[in-house]
């Protein structure tokens, strides 16, 4: 427990070739919130040792105050081949599925304040026979939940894609009334509980240029996403749009919403990744736990280099433990 008698935060291993270890070590370093990380320890102390950090290994989360005055706590996790840096195993698959699986249990029984998890390799997963496109939809799994939402955040805008991981040319048939109304309702009620927003204000992207001006540029627009905003004002949540992409995020227009419901993936990314990169964090909204995780990938190509950045990691571990405090709060 932490001096609130808060439970640590969990952090999941991510692919074990990646750089999940060596940002981890490295905001430990910066002290943020009390955490605890799920992996193999004599891997993390080799990491360790480059870097001059102390290492703690646990039996269980209740150990993970005292130790992480001295060095990051670390939980033991076995991997059955020895990761090696920038060449992701499929072997290892189902251990790092495991890892994940393991957070969310120690969360549920109350061993841990929340889950935050280092970035996977998706392709490596799927060889290994992951069913999932990612972690979002993992976590709904784990959760019985029927759908959860990806919400990237930082300081300054909060946007949450409708569609995720799907071709650009599948997204306007996966576009529909129901799907954008139940993305947004979740976007709306986790503003409420999650970020303490009384009265959130959502705005919404059109799918084609120049939200489709008036049906010239395609017929989405008008058809399918006003449809959907006429439903979400009648059940009073406030929203505008469809509104054109291409000028949804300069400084002036963010200060009138509060999250910007996009259409798909890159709609969503590129604007937050470009205007905060290091400080952006994934939040998996609608499920009963916590979950964040930096907004960036395994970083393969830096993986045991020593150059890996730890921002983005440190920025997911203090949003998760503001998300679970405000939580409390309003519970």
């Amino acid at each position: 427990m932490d001096g609130n008698n808060e439970p640590p935060l969990v952090l999941t291993p991510g692919e074990p070739s990646g750089v999940g270890a060596e940002i981890a070590l490295k905001a430990w370093r910066s002290a943020p919130p009390v955490f605890f990380l799920i992996d193999d320890p004599d891997r993390v102390r080799s990491i360790a040792r480059e870097l001059r950090v102390s290492v703690e290994v646990i039996d269980s989360p209740t150990g993970a105050e005292e130790a992480f005055r001295s060095g990051l706590p670390v939980m033991p996790h076995h991997f059955p081949v020895d990761p090696v840096p920038g060449a992701p195993d499929p072997a290892n698959g189902s251990a790092v599925i495991d890892a994940i699986r393991d957070a969310v249990a120690l969360v549920g029984n109350g061993k841990a304040g929340a889950v935050v998890t280092n970035p996977i390799q998706k392709s490596t997963l799927h060889m290994a026979g992951f069913l999932h496109p990612g972690h979002t939809e993992y976590l709904a799994n784990l959760a019985g939940s029927d759908r959860s939402v990806m919400m990237l955040a930082c300081d300054t805008v909060r946007v949450v894609p409708v569609t995720i991981h799907e071709a650009i040319r599948d997204v306007p048939t996966l576009l529909t009334r129901e799907l954008i109304v139940e993305t947004a309702r979740i976007t709306a009620s986790s503003l409420k509980h999650d970020f303490g927003i009384r009265a959130p204000r959502l705005v919404v992207a059109g799918l084609n240029p120049h939200a489709g001006e008036a049906g010239s540029i395609g017929f989405e627009d008008q058809e399918v996403i006003s449809p959907a905003i006429e439903t979400l004002r009648d059940e009073a949540i406030e929203v505008t749009g469809p509104l054109a992409a291409d000028s949804m995020f300069h400084e002036a227009v963010r200060g009138t919403y509060d999250a910007a419901i996009c259409m798909y993936h890159d709609q969503a990314l590129i604007p937050i990744k470009t205007i905060d990169f290091w400080g952006s964090v994934n939040v998996t909204i609608g499920l009963p736990f916590v979950r964040t995780s930096p907004d960036h990938g395994t970083a393969l190509n830096l993986a045991g280099t020593g150059l890996a950045d730890e921002r983005s990691l440190l920025a997911a571990l203090h949003m998760a433990d503001k998300i679970r405090r405000q939580r409390a709060t309003a519970t």
